[in-house]
């Protein structure tokens, strides 16, 4: 099987092309391909596949996706399926370029959230066009050492973004968060951030399905939703772990750009 891999601020992805749908990938391989020891190692393998081979699999939240050639089939490193990933978008359509599969600058990638716009800068960052952020209420969670407080937010997937007033370099994320099943039944990412500048932010991230992870696309763009004066336009700085991503709010959502690239390619005997 060929494989690729890439990272988006060292969010790092296993990358399959599998352009006519004819790969049965089960969790047992997912959780293969990112074990760090006995595998690949990354946070989660992308499917790369053609959006009319999925037929009926595409839910119905996912029908604009329709109008992308390449759909993104993202995985969690426990082999769950997640509604969206940001990072995994830019990695995804550094992707595309990179094999020739897309030649442009514009195009669009689905997901299971729709179809996310993509945009490639001249400096060669990627930006996605991420869509409108729910702002859904506050809830809490109890980390290893503490409980913290925030803000329930979809980015299309859940998140709970969290601000916390001791350096998040201090935050004890070594557990899985507890949370309220009633508010997140599925689960959900838990970001903690804290602005150190104005429209700065440093952020972690334990992600559902992937344990803590150098950056998380999607919990960036909640943290700056989060931070952001209600109803107002904003430019946000997120660090992260693996590095910087800009998140850009206005009333027509969120966009979020940063850098992706491919690392290697190869072929595995793993699936």
């Amino acid at each position: 099987m060929r494989f690729a891999k890439g990272h988006g601020t060292e969010n790092d992805f296993v990358i399959l092309p599998d352009p006519d749908g004819e790969l049965r990938l089960t969790e047992e391989d997912v959780r293969l391909l990112c074990d760090r020891r006995a595998g690949i190692g990354a946070d989660g393998v992308l499917r790369v596949i053609r959006t009319r081979e999925l037929g009926e699999a595409l839910a119905p939240a996912a029908r604009t996706a329709e109008r992308a050639e390449w759909f993104m089939d993202y995985r969690n490193a426990d082999g769950s399926i997640a509604e969206m990933c940001g990072n995994g978008v830019r990695v995804f359509a550094r992707y595309l370029l990179h094999t020739g599969l897309v030649d442009a600058d514009r195009f669009e990638v689905g997901t299971r959230d729709g179809a996310k716009e993509v945009t490639i800068e001249e400096d060669g960052d990627v930006t996605i066009d991420m869509g409108r952020v729910e702002m859904q209420g506050t809830s809490s969670a109890k980390l290893a050492r503490q409980v913290v407080h925030g803000d329930q937010i979809s980015v299309g997937n859940p998140h709970l973004a969290c601000a916390v007033e001791i350096p998040v370099a201090d935050v004890d994320l070594s557990l899985p968060p507890e949370l309220d099943p009633e508010a997140f039944p599925e689960g959900a990412n838990v970001e903690v951030y804290n602005e150190v500048a104005p429209g700065v932010l440093e952020m972690r991230v334990y992600e559902r399905g992937s344990g803590e992870t150098r950056s998380c696309g999607t919990g960036i763009v909640a943290a700056a939703a989060a931070a952001a004066p209600e109803g107002r336009s904003s430019t946000w700085k997120v660090r992260v772990l693996g590095g910087e991503c800009t998140v850009h709010l206005d009333a027509s959502g969120a966009r979020l750009r940063g850098p992706a690239f491919i690392v290697a390619e190869g072929e595995t005997s793993l699936i």
